[in-house]
Formats: structure tokens, C-alpha cells, sequence
């Protein structure tokens, strides 16, 4: 594995720990969580100077069923996250105190409302580059030698799944897309309990955004078979 995708994969690991810890506002109190998301302001900053070629193929080359999908995922986690940290400052009651805002309950709504879109839209984001994760890890070593092996990873995957659907209901995920509670949600007093069900909503995203990818690449080359 060469440096620079060594550095991607780290940033890249580093938000999503940083996203899960700054979602657990009520485990960790106001300090921490602004303390979390400016490390996450400066990490996605990174994130989009190390991915800057990107932006401009966005125009160029065939643009297929696949290429559409990661286009519109990349660019609406790229929205939701811009959102969320511009309305993180005037709301802001430890770094950026000194900004004074009257009524800052329509930008608490928004903070909160697309920051679990951000959640979501990075486990998507997360899906679509999981085959390119998994032969990073390989050419680290660490890989599957048998049929087994596989076998068993998609039954741990499935288990995962069928957790993070159940705990998406249980912990309210379509309300917390759609509706904005001012009195707040369930508080969450085990951090584990916290990390264990969203890393298996988590899961749910990104194991079908990586199935749903090998079915449509698998449509475009019958097309492609069709066509000659």
C-alpha cells in the first residue's frame, strides 16, 4: 500500500470515529463535542484536498448508472457535512461563544436534522468505496483463504444488518431524518450500547450500497455484452 492511500484510509477512519463520538452529544457533554467537531472540520478539509482530483472529472468520461449514484452521494455528503459545521458555530456555547445569535433554535434544528443525514450519507459514501477498502486491507496481509471464510463474513454481515434495522426503529432514525424533537431524544447512558447500534445502522448502509454496486456493475457489463 503506497503512503498516500495510507494517509486517506487513516483520515478517512478518523472521521468516521470522530462522527460517531461528536453524535453522542449526551455522553459527552457540549466541550467535547465541539472539541470533536472542529478535529472533524479539519479532517473533512483534508479529506477534500486529498480527494481534489475528483471534483474535476465530475463533467468528464462516460457517466453510467454507478458513477451517477457515487456523483449524487459524494456531493450530498458533501452538503450535509458544509451544513452542519457552518450552523455549528453561531449555535456554539464553549469555542465560539463570542458570536452572539438571538434565536438559535431554527440552526439547532438544522445542525441536528443533517448531521444524522451526514451520518448516513457517510456510511453510503463508506459502501461505494468499500471494495477499494477491502483491497487496501488485502495488500496489507489480511485476507479471506477459503470459501468458508466468506461464507462466514456474509453470515456476520447479514447479523449486522438485521441488528441495525432493529435498532434504527428502536433508537427513532426516521424521526431524527424528518422531525426535529427540541426536548431531545432518548438519552443514551451506555457508550457502548450508543456505538454498537449505530456502527450496525451503519452496516446496513454500507453493506447494501456494496451489493447494490455489484448488481448494477454486473447489469453494465451484460449491457455491455448486449451491445457489441
Amino acid at each position: 500500500m503506497n503512503r498516500n492511500m495510507l494517509i486517506r484510509l487513516i483520515i478517512d477512519l478518523s472521521m468516521t470515529v470522530l462522527m460517531l463520538v461528536a453524535m453522542a452529544y449526551h455522553i459527552t457533554g457540549n466541550t467535547i463535542h465541539e472539541l470533536v467537531g472542529v478535529l472533524l472540520f479539519l479532517l473533512f478539509i483534508a479529506h477534500n484536498i486529498l480527494n481534489r482530483r475528483w471534483y474535476k472529472t465530475i463533467f468528464k468520461g462516460k457517466h453510467n448508472v454507478r458513477r451517477i449514484l457515487s456523483i449524487a452521494v459524494n456531493l450530498l455528503f458533501l452538503v450535509s457535512m458544509a451544513v452542519v459545521m457552518l450552523s455549528s458555530v453561531p449555535i456554539s456555547h464553549d469555542i465560539f461563544a463570542f458570536i452572539p445569535i438571538n434565536n438559535d433554535m431554527i440552526l439547532l434544528q438544522i445542525h441536528v436534522m443533517t448531521s444524522y443525514w451526514g451520518f448516513i450519507f457517510m456510511a453510503v459514501h463508506i459502501g461505494m468505496s468499500w471494495g477499494t477498502i477491502i483491497n487496501a486491507v488485502r495488500k496489507m496481509g489480511i485476507t479471506c483463504t477459503s470459501r468458508i471464510d466468506t461464507i462466514v463474513f456474509r453470515i456476520i454481515a447479514v447479523m449486522i444488518v438485521v441488528y441495525g434495522v432493529q435498532a434504527s426503529f428502536e433508537r427513532d432514525m426516521f424521526y431524527k431524518l424528518t422531525v426535529y424533537n427540541p426536548f431531545g431524544w432518548n438519552i443514551d447512558k451506555s457508550s457502548m450500547g450508543f456505538l454498537i447500534d449505530h456502527l450496525a445502522i451503519m452496516g446496513i448502509y454500507i453493506s447494501g450500497t456494496h451489493y447494490v454496486l455489484k448488481f448494477v456493475r454486473k447489469q453494465d457489463k451484460v449491457m455491455a455484452y448486449k451491445d457489441r
